[in-house]
C-alpha cells in the first residue's frame, strides 16, 4: 500500500496549497441543485486531483463531489471531496477537510482526512494504525452512552430517519464538525458519530481512519460501510458501545 499512501499524501499536498490560496480570501460562492454550496476552491482542489491520478494511476477510476465518475479498468476507486465542510470554509472556520479514499471493488482500503490550515492530516490503512501528522493515534474507551461526547454535523441529517431524532439528547451533543470530528474521534477526544445523508465521497475516506485508530463504523443498521452504503453512518472510538447505539437509532 505504500506506492497508493505515497500518492494520495501527494494529493493532499497539492489540495492544501489551493485551499490555503482561497481560505478567508473573497470568492464567490455558487448553491448547485441539491442546495449545497460549492466554490472555485472546491473545484480547483479537484480538477488537480483528478490530473494526478490520471497520470500517475491512469487504470483507476475516479469518484469526485464535484466532476462525478471516471470508469477505470483495475478494481481501484479514487474517492474525493476537495472541501467536506464547504460552508466552514466560506465562513473561515478550520473545521473542513480534504477527504482522499481510495476503494477495492467498492469498499474503502484507504483513508485521508487532511486540515491544510491547521496542517492536520489522518492517514488510514486497512489492517494497519491510523497516523495522525505521522504518529499512530487511537481512540479512549468510553463505558457507557450516558457518558459520551456525541458529534453530528447538522440536526436537517436526520429529518427524514424517523425516530432516531427525537431520541437525541441535545445536552450531549455537538453540532458541526464535518469530517474533522471523526479524526478527533481515532484522537481520542469524541466518542460517536451519527449522521445520514452521506455520499460516498463523504464517507469512504473515514473509514479506515476510524478502523485503524481502534473504532468501529458501519451504517445504522450495522453494515460495513461501501460505495452502495445508504448514507447513514454510526461511528464509535469504543467498540463496546454499538449495543447501545443501535437502541439509540432503533435498528433491528
Amino acid at each position: 500500500m505504500q506506492e497508493f499512501v505515497a500518492l494520495a499524501n501527494r494529493l493532499a499536498d497539492e489540495a492544501g496549497e489551493i485551499v490555503r490560496q482561497y481560505y478567508r480570501q473573497p470568492f464567490e460562492v455558487e448553491t448547485k441543485d441539491d442546495d449545497s454550496p460549492v466554490t472555485i476552491a472546491d473545484r480547483s482542489i479537484e480538477q488537480r486531483m483528478r490530473e494526478l491520478i490520471e497520470k500517475e494511476r491512469p487504470q483507476d477510476g475516479i469518484l469526485g463531489e464535484e466532476f462525478g465518475v471516471k470508469d477505470g479498468e483495475s478494481g481501484l476507486t479514487w474517492v474525493l471531496d476537495p472541501i467536506d465542510g464547504t460552508k466552514s470554509f466560506v465562513i473561515g472556520r478550520p473545521t473542513f477537510g480534504t477527504l482522499i479514499a481510495l476503494c477495492e471493488d467498492g469498499v474503502p482500503k484507504l483513508g485521508v482526512i487532511d486540515q491544510a490550515i491547521l496542517k492536520e492530516r489522518w492517514v488510514g490503512v486497512d489492517g494497519a494504525e491510523t497516523r495522525f501528522n505521522g504518529e499512530a493515534v487511537k481512540t479512549t474507551p468510553c463505558s457507557s452512552l450516558d457518558k459520551a461526547r456525541i458529534g453530528s454535523t447538522t440536526p436537517d441529517m436526520f429529518k427524514h430517519t424517523g425516530p432516531v431524532y427525537k431520541n437525541f439528547n441535545e445536552g450531549r451533543f455537538f453540532w458541526g464538525g464535518d469530517c474533522y470530528q471523526y479524526g478527533l474521534m481515532a484522537n481520542g477526544y469524541v466518542d460517536v458519530i451519527l449522521e445520514a445523508g452521506m455520499k460516498p465521497y463523504d464517507y469512504a475516506a473515514l473509514v479506515p481512519v476510524v478502523k485503524g485508530a481502534g473504532g468501529r463504523i458501519s451504517d445504522f443498521a450495522g453494515n460495513d460501510l461501501n460505495l452502495e452504503s445508504d448514507g447513514t453512518v454510526a461511528a464509535c472510538g469504543d467498540r463496546s458501545l454499538w449495543p447501545e447505539i443501535k437502541e439509540l437509532l432503533k435498528c433491528k
